[in-house]
């Protein structure tokens, strides 16, 4: 058994995995991990499921040929070297991301800014996080969280702005809801009516981005109730002139009210139960960063905390939590083009302490371009070689189809990934294969500052290499032998703690504890939290200890654009990671959401014509995507929801990033992926259908809708055209074909056998039914299909367990309502008890208590 640490999000759980085979693993959480106390998440339950090598990048490749370790490498710092001598150092940028582990982030931003010396290294985290950052730098002095989960244990108020917690942090929405058990009050802010707000005590579902026009509102309300911690103000924190007499203007309950569209009497609620709970809890996330103002309305939450006093004391504390396993680790080592290393910003006396600890030629004058910036330098040909890290721009990026542009015309990229073919690989000069989860060594630090080991598992495949052994071999052949003479990942951990203790006297709250048993030592290394509980001495990382009140206001919001008349909202699945390169291969991921849905509100769907489950097209001013329409209640009407995940490798539809504007905040550099100005349109299709295939086939049907989805043993087409069907043909193997045809409904079904194996199937309708996948499926591993393979059932059966509702259990909606209504359970608890649905990560709950709430009104 091998402890380490969990692939997805920043909670940073605890695994414990046991190998069970050449590419195979059985995967427990680890009940003595802090971060999880043993549960997992559905995605980090199934992990096993990707640690093949299917798709994987296991060489070099110099264009489209292989190549050896030492003509890339030396192609690469060769390539560097000319375009500083000839353009200088800001011709070249890092694009790197929170999958990289701690010690790969610290090579890449000392070889960055210490030694080619400029600070254009930025990082995917500026996509997720930065307005955070920005926040905490503008109110505390330095970028620390002030909260732990243990927080969360102590609070008699939760409150969560922008955060579908039970889908995208499901371990941190179990603490969450235990607490609630316990008597503690959840308030969820969310325009949309998500699972997490489904069993709030409150929803607010407020304006997109009047957040700062609530939390105002707040704070002028505790003012007013006189529960402002006057004290805490005094001894602690500065305030600037004016601030308290702008909070007289528009922030009242009414105007609030108005602005953030939501009635008087919950706000009011809100405003009450806030102000009579001092140990509050609130937690934020991507609705609050991924915005226009999001600084602001970070600040905006973190001036109610301050002038509160609900800060440094348990159960207490705004908390940002991130998206990433390791983004915290990045902007810990200076992995931001922002800030410099360890916590230090670009001020003359940093720039000379990293220096001298680095002993470096030289040392970045200033801060970087930030991602968007970046990005649009490249294409206007100010950067000339770029190097892309563990991260997949061309897809995640706003305005995706400029970010092609720019890749396509830059002289020189390079893409470290473990994938082999990746929509940004495809403008690649030099791919390089990078170690993957489960071949990695190193650490990560999660939302809440701990820092745990993630450990190999598997024997590095193929001639994959770590991130951290390939930017330093480019530095070594660079010219800096000595400077990147790393044997292990351990000297790299040796170097950064000492770094965030060089001349620090306390300036920075960011100081790891001094390692202790050498390399022994850094092999067992446990689960540590830095920084105690930051600021429960009062005192902040500002030049004078006091934090800083910032003043915000709401900024006017845009009314409707006669041609983009609705709001565009984007965001991520339960089961579905980033760009699906590791959930995409997990079965039992794939089917929750198997296609990229575009929700839309009922009285918007009836007027412009949507029906649900058919196609519709999403646009904005920067470009369009086909997403299958979902029309739901949850959504606010005028407003739109699509998720990030879906690529040119897995649908013809769900290009999300080719829709939001190339706009950040003006002091995070954080783009707004909330609240992008859109259109939709339905877009008829002549026919429907789906595709089986026995392997994992990339090639995409050629036809309007196809998006492919993992099935055990092979591969699953959902697909939709407006042409002739008989261009699917191509896609299927060659072999036995049995076939039936109903032209009265322009159906037609095929099966492909190889020896009574069915190794393909094809069922495509013009007006008819289409059978459930699940039983289809199931056929792809027999060794001789049923002769009931055309009716896509077995004979005498009955309908599947219809979609999937529990993924962690596999557990379909039909085998919900059946155990229900057969064994008269009458809570979430009995579901459980009966047939493991909610039992483990616990993101399906608000789910089973639909379907209960559901049944109880059917049966009245």
């Amino acid at each position: 058994m091998i402890n380490t640490t969990c692939a997805y999000c920043g909670v940073g759980c605890g695994i414990r995995a046991t190998v069970t085979g050449p590419r195979s693993v059985a995967i427990a959480g680890d009940p003595d991990h802090p971060a999880n106390r043993g549960r997992l998440c559905s995605k980090g339950t199934h992990l096993g499921e990707t640690v093949g090598l299917e798709g994987r990048l296991l060489h070099p490749h110099i264009g489209q040929r292989r190549a050896t370790w030492d003509k890339a490498l030396d192609l690469v710092a060769r390539r560097f070297r000319e375009t500083i001598a000839q353009h200088g150092p800001d011709s070249v940028a890092f694009y790197v991301s929170g999958q990289l582990l701690t010690e790969d982030y610290y090579v890449a931003n000392k070889l960055m800014k210490g030694f080619i010396g400029s600070a254009n290294i930025d990082t995917n985290s500026r996509l997720c996080m930065s307005s955070a950052v920005a926040g905490h730098l503008r109110a505390f002095g330095e970028d620390v969280v002030p909260a732990s989960y243990d927080d969360l244990d102590a609070a008699d108020l939760i409150v969560l702005v922008g955060s579908n917690t039970a889908w995208c942090h499901p371990i941190v929405y179990q603490r969450i809801r235990a607490r609630c058990a316990a008597g503690a009050k959840l308030v969820v802010i969310d325009p949309r009516r998500t699972e997490t707000a489904e069993e709030a005590d409150l929803h607010l579902a407020i304006r997109p981005g009047s957040d700062v026009a609530l939390m105002n509102g707040a704070l002028a309300w505790c003012r007013a109730a006189g529960v402002l911690d006057e004290r805490f103000l005094i001894d602690h924190v500065a305030a600037p002139e004016g601030f308290w007499a702008a909070l007289g203007e528009g922030y009242d309950l009414w105007s609030v009210a108005r602005t953030c569209d939501v009635p008087a009497a919950d706000l009011r609620r809100f405003y009450e139960l806030f102000a009579a709970t001092p140990r509050t809890v609130t937690m934020f996330s991507q609705g609050v960063n991924q915005s226009l103002a999001g600084t602001d309305q970070v600040n905006a939450i973190l001036n109610l905390h301050l002038a509160t006093g609900r800060i440094g004391t348990p159960g207490a504390a705004p908390f940002s939590i991130t998206g990433q396993p390791n983004a915290m680790g990045g902007r810990e080592v200076g992995g931001l083009a922002t800030t410099l290393a360890a916590h230090m910003d670009f001020a003359p006396e940093n720039r000379d302490l990293v220096q001298r600890f680095w002993a470096s030629p030289t040392i970045a004058p200033k801060p970087g371009l930030k991602a968007i910036d970046l990005f649009r330098s490249l294409g206007e040909g100010r950067i000339k070689a770029l190097w892309v890290m563990a991260t997949n721009p061309a897809v995640s990026m706003p305005d995706a189809g400029r970010v092609r542009e720019a890749l396509a015309a830059c002289p020189f990229v390079v893409v470290s990934d473990v994938i082999a073919d990746t929509d940004t690989g495809a403008f690649a000069h030099v791919r390089l294969p990078a170690a993957a989860w489960g071949e990695k060594d190193g650490t990560v630090t999660n939302s809440d500052r701990t820092v745990s080991r993630q450990r190999a598992l598997f024997p590095l495949p193929g001639e994959v290499k770590p991130d951290w052994w390939i930017v330093s071999e480019v530095g070594r052949r660079m010219g800096w032998k000595s400077a990147f003479a790393y044997d292990r990942p351990a000297d790299i951990w040796r170097e950064h703690v000492r770094l965030s203790r060089y001349g620090n006297h306390g300036q920075r709250l960011f100081a790891l504890p001094a390692p202790n048993g050498g390399n022994a030592g850094y092999d067992d290394l446990a689960p540590f939290r830095w920084g105690g509980t930051p600021f429960a001495d009062g005192r902040f990382s500002t030049s004078d200890g006091r934090a800083r009140l910032v003043a915000v206001a709401q900024k006017p919001l845009a009314a409707p654009l006669p041609l983009w008349p609705l709001t565009l909202n984007t965001g991520r699945y339960r089961d579905h990671w980033h760009t699906m390169t590791r959930t995409g291969l997990a079965p039992k991921l794939a089917r929750h959401r198997a296609e990229p849905l575009v929700e839309v509100h009922p009285d918007d769907a009836a007027r412009l014509g949507i029906a649900d489950g058919g196609l519709a097209r999403v646009a904005t001013p920067q470009g369009d995507s086909l997403y299958r329409a979902s029309v739901v209640a949850t959504q606010r009407p005028g407003e739109l929801f699509v998720p990030i995940h879906w690529t040119d490798r897995t649908s013809s539809g769900g290009r999300t990033g080719l829709l939001p504007r190339p706009l950040a905040d003006p002091h995070s550099g954080q783009p707004g992926f909330k609240a992008t100005p859109a259109s939709i349109a339905p877009v008829a299709t002549r026919w429907r259908g789906f595709a089986l295939l026995a392997d994992m086939a990339d090639k995409r049907p050629d036809c309007l809708w196809a998006t492919r989805v993992a099935v055990p043993a092979g591969t699953l087409w959902e697909l939709a055209g407006d042409g002739t069907p008989a261009v699917l043909d191509a896609i299927l193997p060659p072999g036995e074909r049995v076939e039936a045809l109903d032209p009265a409904r322009g159906t037609r079904r095929v099966a492909v056998l190889d020896g009574g194996r069915l190794v393909a199937a094809l069922f495509v309708t013009e007006s008819g039914e289409l059978p459930a996948r699940d039983w289809l499926i199931a056929q792809l591993a027999e060794p001789h299909a049923a002769p009931t393979v055309l009716a896509g059932r077995a004979p005498g059966a009955t309908a599947g367990r219809g979609a999937l509702v529990c993924a962690c259990f596999d557990v379909g909606v039909r085998t919900v309502v059946a155990a229900i209504r057969d064994r008269q359970l009458t809570d979430v608890a009995a579901i459980g008890a009966a047939i493991g649905a909610g039992t483990n990560c616990g993101s399906c709950r608000p789910a089973l208590a639909r379907l209960l709430a559901q049944e109880k009104t059917d049966a009245a």
